[in-house]
Protein backbone atom coordinates (compact mmCIF):
# COMPACT_ATOMS: atom_id res chain seq x y z
CA UNK A 1 0.00 0.00 0.00
CA UNK A 2 1.22 3.49 -1.16
CA UNK A 3 2.36 5.66 2.51
CA UNK A 4 -0.33 8.50 2.50
CA UNK A 5 0.96 11.88 2.49
CA UNK A 6 4.35 10.86 1.86
CA UNK A 7 6.07 14.61 1.81
CA UNK A 8 4.32 15.47 5.39
CA UNK A 9 7.10 14.40 8.36
CA UNK A 10 5.97 12.02 11.21
CA UNK A 11 4.85 14.79 13.60
CA UNK A 12 1.69 16.51 15.01
CA UNK A 13 1.23 17.77 11.88
CA UNK A 14 0.63 14.91 9.73
CA UNK A 15 -0.80 13.51 12.83
CA UNK A 16 -3.97 15.61 12.75
CA UNK A 17 -4.48 15.35 8.63
CA UNK A 18 -4.79 12.03 9.23
CA UNK A 19 -6.83 11.72 11.87
CA UNK A 20 -8.91 13.91 10.15
CA UNK A 21 -8.88 11.98 6.80
CA UNK A 22 -9.87 8.78 9.23
CA UNK A 23 -12.91 10.62 10.98
CA UNK A 24 -13.79 12.22 7.21
CA UNK A 25 -14.49 8.73 5.93
CA UNK A 26 -17.42 8.59 8.29
CA UNK A 27 -19.03 11.53 6.89
CA UNK A 28 -21.68 11.54 4.60
CA UNK A 29 -20.19 12.11 0.98
CA UNK A 30 -22.61 15.38 0.32
CA UNK A 31 -20.88 16.64 3.11
CA UNK A 32 -17.05 16.12 2.45
CA UNK A 33 -16.30 19.50 0.59
CA UNK A 34 -12.82 20.95 1.00
CA UNK A 35 -11.96 24.25 -0.70
CA UNK A 36 -8.28 25.44 -0.98
CA UNK A 37 -6.83 29.20 -1.08
CA UNK A 38 -4.28 29.10 -3.92
CA UNK A 39 -1.95 31.54 -4.02
CA UNK A 40 0.71 30.65 -1.20
CA UNK A 41 -1.53 27.60 -0.23
CA UNK A 42 -1.55 25.29 -3.46
CA UNK A 43 1.36 27.44 -6.00
CA UNK A 44 4.09 29.79 -4.84
CA UNK A 45 3.21 33.69 -4.56
CA UNK A 46 6.11 35.59 -3.77
CA UNK A 47 8.10 37.73 -4.97
CA UNK A 48 4.95 38.43 -6.86
CA UNK A 49 1.61 36.71 -7.88
CA UNK A 50 1.43 34.37 -10.62
CA UNK A 51 -1.24 36.69 -12.30
CA UNK A 52 0.38 39.75 -11.72
CA UNK A 53 3.06 38.52 -13.70
CA UNK A 54 0.88 37.89 -16.00
CA UNK A 55 -0.90 41.06 -16.49
CA UNK A 56 2.72 42.59 -16.22
CA UNK A 57 4.19 40.20 -19.26
CA UNK A 58 0.72 41.29 -21.48
CA UNK A 59 1.60 44.95 -20.31
CA UNK A 60 5.33 44.86 -22.10
CA UNK A 61 3.78 43.05 -25.20
CA UNK A 62 1.09 45.94 -25.63
CA UNK A 63 4.09 48.72 -24.95
CA UNK A 64 5.98 46.56 -27.58
CA UNK A 65 3.19 46.64 -30.29
CA UNK A 66 2.67 50.63 -28.73
CA UNK A 67 4.81 52.72 -27.32
CA UNK A 68 2.32 55.24 -25.85
CA UNK A 69 0.69 53.00 -23.92
CA UNK A 70 3.72 53.19 -21.24
CA UNK A 71 2.62 56.69 -21.21
CA UNK A 72 -0.20 56.00 -18.65
CA UNK A 73 0.52 56.69 -15.27
CA UNK A 74 -0.86 52.73 -14.06
CA UNK A 75 1.78 51.60 -16.50
CA UNK A 76 4.34 53.63 -16.39
CA UNK A 77 4.56 53.18 -12.49
CA UNK A 78 4.26 49.21 -12.97
CA UNK A 79 6.93 49.22 -15.60
CA UNK A 80 9.33 51.91 -13.60
CA UNK A 81 8.98 49.72 -10.84
CA UNK A 82 8.17 52.85 -8.98
CA UNK A 83 6.71 51.65 -5.59
CA UNK A 84 5.60 55.21 -4.31
CA UNK A 85 3.89 55.64 -7.51
CA UNK A 86 2.16 52.43 -7.25
CA UNK A 87 1.03 53.24 -3.62
CA UNK A 88 -0.09 56.89 -4.54
CA UNK A 89 -2.74 55.33 -7.71
CA UNK A 90 -3.93 52.90 -5.24
CA UNK A 91 -4.29 48.81 -5.86
CA UNK A 92 -7.90 49.28 -7.49
CA UNK A 93 -6.80 51.69 -9.76
CA UNK A 94 -3.88 49.59 -10.60
CA UNK A 95 -5.94 46.45 -11.18
CA UNK A 96 -8.69 48.29 -13.17
CA UNK A 97 -5.78 49.20 -15.50
CA UNK A 98 -4.40 45.68 -16.14
CA UNK A 99 -7.59 44.23 -16.58
CA UNK A 100 -8.40 47.05 -19.30
CA UNK A 101 -5.31 45.26 -21.36
CA UNK A 102 -8.24 42.47 -21.98
CA UNK A 103 -11.33 44.20 -22.48
CA UNK A 104 -13.31 43.30 -25.12
CA UNK A 105 -12.21 39.68 -25.05
CA UNK A 106 -14.46 36.63 -25.11
CA UNK A 107 -14.13 34.28 -21.81
CA UNK A 108 -12.09 31.88 -24.47
CA UNK A 109 -9.92 34.27 -25.60
CA UNK A 110 -8.42 35.40 -22.53
CA UNK A 111 -8.18 31.67 -21.34
CA UNK A 112 -6.25 31.17 -24.28
CA UNK A 113 -3.90 33.76 -23.56
CA UNK A 114 -3.59 32.81 -20.04
CA UNK A 115 -2.59 29.26 -20.98
CA UNK A 116 -0.01 30.31 -23.64
CA UNK A 117 1.34 32.52 -20.42
CA UNK A 118 1.36 29.87 -18.46
CA UNK A 119 3.27 27.22 -21.16
CA UNK A 120 6.29 29.72 -21.01
CA UNK A 121 6.77 31.84 -17.79
CA UNK A 122 9.26 31.12 -15.70
CA UNK A 123 9.75 32.23 -11.94
CA UNK A 124 11.47 35.36 -11.40
CA UNK A 125 14.09 34.25 -8.50
CA UNK A 126 13.56 30.28 -8.50
CA UNK A 127 14.63 29.95 -12.30
CA UNK A 128 11.72 27.12 -12.83
CA UNK A 129 8.40 26.96 -15.15
CA UNK A 130 5.94 28.45 -12.43
CA UNK A 131 3.53 25.68 -13.83
CA UNK A 132 5.83 23.47 -11.56
CA UNK A 133 5.88 25.54 -8.50
CA UNK A 134 2.66 23.91 -7.08
CA UNK A 135 3.13 22.43 -3.22
CA UNK A 136 3.78 18.87 -3.31
CA UNK A 137 2.71 17.97 0.02
CA UNK A 138 -0.60 19.82 -0.68
CA UNK A 139 -1.64 18.08 -4.08
CA UNK A 140 -0.99 14.86 -1.63
CA UNK A 141 -3.27 16.24 0.28
CA UNK A 142 -5.78 16.87 -2.03
CA UNK A 143 -5.24 13.09 -3.90
CA UNK A 144 -6.33 11.51 -0.12
CA UNK A 145 -9.07 13.84 -0.26
CA UNK A 146 -10.47 12.87 -4.02
CA UNK A 147 -9.68 9.05 -3.09
CA UNK A 148 -12.26 10.00 0.15
CA UNK A 149 -15.09 11.31 -2.51
CA UNK A 150 -14.48 14.69 -1.73
CA UNK A 151 -15.86 17.69 -3.36
CA UNK A 152 -12.38 19.92 -3.76
CA UNK A 153 -12.64 23.37 -4.85
CA UNK A 154 -10.44 26.34 -4.86
CA UNK A 155 -10.90 30.11 -3.70
CA UNK A 156 -8.91 32.83 -4.65
CA UNK A 157 -8.80 36.38 -4.09
CA UNK A 158 -7.34 36.97 -7.65
CA UNK A 159 -9.64 36.99 -10.87
CA UNK A 160 -11.70 33.42 -11.33
CA UNK A 161 -11.31 33.19 -15.14
CA UNK A 162 -7.66 33.47 -14.70
CA UNK A 163 -7.49 30.20 -12.53
CA UNK A 164 -10.23 28.54 -14.01
CA UNK A 165 -8.09 28.56 -17.14
CA UNK A 166 -5.61 26.10 -15.96
CA UNK A 167 -7.27 24.80 -12.75
CA UNK A 168 -8.17 21.07 -14.29
CA UNK A 169 -4.72 20.81 -15.94
CA UNK A 170 -2.33 21.69 -12.80
CA UNK A 171 -5.07 20.95 -10.59
CA UNK A 172 -7.87 18.32 -11.85
CA UNK A 173 -10.20 21.10 -10.28
CA UNK A 174 -13.35 21.94 -12.99
CA UNK A 175 -13.49 25.65 -13.51
CA UNK A 176 -16.93 25.36 -11.79
CA UNK A 177 -15.24 24.57 -8.49
CA UNK A 178 -12.89 27.27 -8.59
CA UNK A 179 -14.54 30.93 -6.59
CA UNK A 180 -12.70 34.10 -7.31
CA UNK A 181 -12.78 37.82 -8.08
CA UNK A 182 -15.54 38.65 -10.59
CA UNK A 183 -15.04 40.56 -13.78
CA UNK A 184 -18.04 42.05 -15.49
CA UNK A 185 -19.40 40.91 -18.98
CA UNK A 186 -21.40 42.37 -21.60
CA UNK A 187 -23.55 40.34 -23.48
CA UNK A 188 -23.55 41.09 -27.26
CA UNK A 189 -23.65 39.90 -30.63
CA UNK A 190 -20.97 38.88 -33.72
CA UNK A 191 -20.30 39.71 -37.33
CA UNK A 192 -23.19 36.78 -37.76
CA UNK A 193 -25.67 37.88 -35.10
CA UNK A 194 -25.09 35.33 -32.49
CA UNK A 195 -24.64 36.26 -28.98
CA UNK A 196 -21.31 36.27 -27.31
CA UNK A 197 -19.57 37.32 -23.98
CA UNK A 198 -16.82 40.31 -23.99
CA UNK A 199 -14.83 40.80 -21.08
CA UNK A 200 -14.71 44.73 -19.66
CA UNK A 201 -12.72 46.37 -17.42
CA UNK A 202 -14.76 46.29 -14.55
CA UNK A 203 -15.36 44.05 -11.30
CA UNK A 204 -18.34 42.46 -10.91
CA UNK A 205 -18.89 42.74 -7.02
CA UNK A 206 -16.30 42.82 -4.53
CA UNK A 207 -12.35 41.22 -4.21
CA UNK A 208 -13.08 37.78 -3.54
CA UNK A 209 -11.47 38.17 0.28
CA UNK A 210 -12.17 37.84 3.78
CA UNK A 211 -15.57 37.23 4.73
CA UNK A 212 -16.64 37.68 0.93
CA UNK A 213 -14.18 33.91 0.41
CA UNK A 214 -17.46 32.53 2.96
CA UNK A 215 -20.12 34.11 0.83
CA UNK A 216 -18.96 33.44 -2.64
CA UNK A 217 -18.16 29.96 -1.33
CA UNK A 218 -21.80 29.47 0.03
CA UNK A 219 -23.63 30.82 -2.96
CA UNK A 220 -21.45 29.26 -5.26
CA UNK A 221 -21.38 25.65 -4.24
CA UNK A 222 -23.99 25.92 -1.49
CA UNK A 223 -22.01 23.92 1.50
CA UNK A 224 -19.81 24.11 4.01
CA UNK A 225 -16.09 22.60 3.72
CA UNK A 226 -15.46 20.21 5.91
CA UNK A 227 -11.75 21.18 5.46
CA UNK A 228 -10.25 25.02 4.32
CA UNK A 229 -6.85 25.70 4.02
CA UNK A 230 -5.13 28.77 3.79
CA UNK A 231 -1.87 30.88 4.48
CA UNK A 232 -3.34 34.65 5.06
CA UNK A 233 -5.38 36.86 7.10
CA UNK A 234 -7.55 36.92 3.51
CA UNK A 235 -8.27 33.01 4.64
CA UNK A 236 -9.11 33.85 8.08
CA UNK A 237 -13.09 33.36 8.01
CA UNK A 238 -12.67 30.94 5.81
CA UNK A 239 -10.80 29.10 8.01
CA UNK A 240 -12.84 29.60 10.84
CA UNK A 241 -16.20 29.20 8.85
CA UNK A 242 -14.94 25.09 8.45
CA UNK A 243 -13.17 24.94 11.63
CA UNK A 244 -16.95 25.96 13.19
CA UNK A 245 -18.44 23.14 11.72
CA UNK A 246 -18.58 19.62 13.23
CA UNK A 247 -15.67 17.64 12.60
CA UNK A 248 -14.11 20.56 10.10
CA UNK A 249 -10.54 21.45 10.04
CA UNK A 250 -8.83 24.46 9.20
CA UNK A 251 -5.27 24.04 7.76
CA UNK A 252 -3.23 27.33 8.00
CA UNK A 253 0.10 27.08 5.50
CA UNK A 254 3.20 29.16 7.12
CA UNK A 255 5.89 29.94 4.88
CA UNK A 256 9.09 30.13 6.84
CA UNK A 257 11.48 27.81 4.42
CA UNK A 258 13.64 31.07 3.38
CA UNK A 259 16.12 28.24 2.06
CA UNK A 260 13.55 26.42 -0.27
CA UNK A 261 10.81 29.18 -0.85
CA UNK A 262 10.68 32.67 0.89
CA UNK A 263 9.96 33.08 4.49
CA UNK A 264 7.62 36.00 5.10
CA UNK A 265 3.96 36.71 6.78
CA UNK A 266 2.00 36.28 4.80
CA UNK A 267 -0.98 38.63 4.89
CA UNK A 268 -4.26 39.50 2.23
CA UNK A 269 -4.51 42.56 0.04
CA UNK A 270 -7.33 43.97 1.05
CA UNK A 271 -8.35 43.22 4.44
CA UNK A 272 -6.87 44.83 7.70
CA UNK A 273 -4.93 42.69 9.86
CA UNK A 274 -4.54 43.40 13.58
CA UNK A 275 -2.39 40.31 14.25
CA UNK A 276 -0.25 37.76 12.54
CA UNK A 277 -2.43 34.71 10.89
CA UNK A 278 -0.02 32.56 12.54
CA UNK A 279 -0.92 34.03 16.04
CA UNK A 280 -4.78 33.78 15.43
CA UNK A 281 -4.28 30.24 14.25
CA UNK A 282 -2.38 29.51 17.77
CA UNK A 283 -5.47 31.29 19.67
CA UNK A 284 -7.89 29.07 17.96
CA UNK A 285 -6.22 25.99 17.75
CA UNK A 286 -6.08 25.13 14.00
CA UNK A 287 -3.62 23.15 12.27
CA UNK A 288 -0.82 24.89 11.08
CA UNK A 289 1.81 23.37 8.83
CA UNK A 290 4.90 24.81 8.72
CA UNK A 291 6.89 24.47 5.28
CA UNK A 292 10.69 24.15 7.28
CA UNK A 293 9.37 21.31 9.55
CA UNK A 294 6.07 19.69 7.91
CA UNK A 295 7.63 18.98 4.64
CA UNK A 296 10.16 16.67 3.18
CA UNK A 297 10.09 18.46 -0.18
CA UNK A 298 8.10 22.01 -1.15
CA UNK A 299 7.64 21.70 -5.19
CA UNK A 300 9.19 18.19 -5.48
CA UNK A 301 12.30 16.01 -6.44
CA UNK A 302 14.16 19.08 -7.76
CA UNK A 303 14.05 20.96 -4.54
Amino acid sequence: MTEILPSWRPGATRDALLTFLEKAATVPVVDRVAYFDNDGTLWCERPTYVQFDFFVDALRQRVGQDPAVAERAEFAALLGGDPTAIEALGLPRIAGALAGLFEGQTPQEFAGAVREFMARAEHRTLGRPLRTLLYRPMLELIEELRRLDFTVGIVTGGGAEFLRAVSQDLYAVPPELVVGSQIGYRLTTDASGAPELRRTAALDGVVNEGAAKVSHIQSELGRRPLLAAGNSGGDREMLEWAAAGPGGLALLVDHDDADREFAYRSMGVTVDEAEAITVVAERQGWTVSSMARDWTVVFGAHD
